[in-house]
């Protein structure tokens, strides 16, 4: 539950919410469009299957597109499924490098900081400094 909320804080803070609506809303679209020509999908329930089955898969067969409309919405459905997913995993990927960048950066600085008030510290705080350093090897 805790990963799922920190993704949704990215998803935020990296503004990328609004294109993945707007694939979802895409997608939903599309289901409904192969529901209406497609005369094997009988259901608006296979659609989504059969969308499901485009974007994350190569298909599983018990559905496939016979119009000419059908097989372009699969093709178009599938074209933006690959941007959508790149983006959120580019977005993702960036975040969190920026996350550890910070955070190699705030270390680094306060190690710095210790370094450079090396007369000051106490024996307790020479000892963290030198086990520091050893793991730096």
């Amino acid at each position: 539950m805790k990963k799922l909320h920190v993704m949704k804080q990215v998803l935020k803070r990296t503004r990328v919410e609004r294109p993945l609506l707007c694939f979802l809303v895409f997608f939903l679209v599309i289901a409904a469009v192969l529901w209406l020509v497609e005369p094997g999908m009988n259901t608006y329930r296979d659609a989504i299957w059969y969308c499901c089955a485009v974007v994350f898969t190569t298909g599983f067969g018990d559905f496939v597109a016979t119009t000419f409309l059908g097989k372009l919405c699969s093709i178009l459905l599938s074209c933006y499924a690959i941007f959508a997913l790149a983006i959120l995993t580019g977005v993702v990927v960036t975040y969190y490098n920026q996350a550890i960048q910070i955070q190699y950066e705030d270390t680094k600085l306060h190690f710095l900081d210790q370094l450079e008030r090396l007369p000051e510290l106490s024996q307790e705080e020479l000892k963290q400094l030198a086990e520091k350093a050893k793991k730096l090897r």
